[in-house]
């Protein structure tokens, strides 16, 4: 059996459906971190029959809003001195900034630098948002 030790600071990201903790890892470009990552993929659950696992030691900020993006599965633990001190569902984000754009090619985002991006969510299930400036709708794909 292969083990993975716990981490004593940082983040645990659990609850991944399997196969999407690939995507989170590289949507949050963790490879790029000074900071050791473990990703664990297939893991057996009880829950899920598979999950993915993302370890991140010494981090404890990231974007919440891309992880629920791509699985608002996913649980994150936050750890300190070795022990758990929060964990919370990430679900899907209500409000989006800056991480797609918009599908309106006439849209002031997309035509000037200055203007970020903003979405607010209009259907969950299609994972449908609605641009703050044109109110064009898009959908999140991966």
């Amino acid at each position: 059996m292969m083990q993975v030790t716990s981490i004593s600071e940082g983040i645990v990201l659990d609850h991944i459906t399997s196969g999407n903790g690939l995507k989170i890892f590289s949507k949050l470009n963790l490879a790029a971190l000074d900071h050791p990552v473990v990703l664990l993929m297939n893991v057996p659950s009880r829950l899920l029959g598979r999950k993915d696992i993302i370890k991140i030691q010494n981090i404890k900020d990231i974007d919440l809003a891309m992880i629920g993006l791509v699985d608002s599965s996913t649980t994150v633990n936050v750890i300190s001195g070795g022990k758990i001190i929060s964990k919370h569902k990430v679900g899907i984000p209500e409000e989006v900034r800056g991480l797609f754009k918009c599908s309106n090619p006439r849209c002031v985002t997309n035509s000037d630098t200055y203007a970020e991006p903003i979405f607010h969510l209009v259907d969950a299930k299609s994972r449908e948002y609605a641009c703050e400036y044109c109110e064009e709708t898009t959908k999140y794909r991966l």
